[in-house]
């Protein structure tokens, strides 16, 4: 990951909607859901979801996969663990004991197997 990437990322959650649609993605996970069900969720014409989940994809927070008629979206968990890894990743001025506490919060709850990336 560099700069780049990060800012996109960035930039892909600066936006309430997108953020909502990330969220909500991250608590659904593993199974996802179809766009129609997160747009109905959050309360956003399907048209502009369609907007904001070609974003958040273009970013890496999310991936899809289609199932018969629906898109199935996903939390990609692992471009989010790459996220901040990239910001911790000189933690503490070389002292990565002062960032364990960090690292062991980011741990419980997100599973490290069968995340997409």
């Amino acid at each position: 990951m560099d700069d780049n990437d990060l800012l996109e990322t960035f930039a892909a959650l600066s936006q309430a909607t997108r953020l909502e649609t990330f969220r909500l993605l991250v608590r659904h996970e593993p199974e996802g859901l179809p766009a129609g069900e997160i747009a109905r969720l959050l309360g956003v014409p399907h048209n502009t979801m369609s907007t904001h989940l070609g974003v958040l994809a273009r970013s890496g927070l999310v991936v899809s996969r289609r199932e018969s008629r629906s898109v199935i979206y996903r939390a990609s968990l692992g471009h989010m663990r790459e996220v901040l890894g990239f910001l911790v990743r000189d933690c503490c001025a070389g002292r990565p004991e002062l960032c364990e506490p960090l690292l062991e919060e980011l741990q419980p709850g997100c599973p490290s197997t069968g995340d997409p990336s």
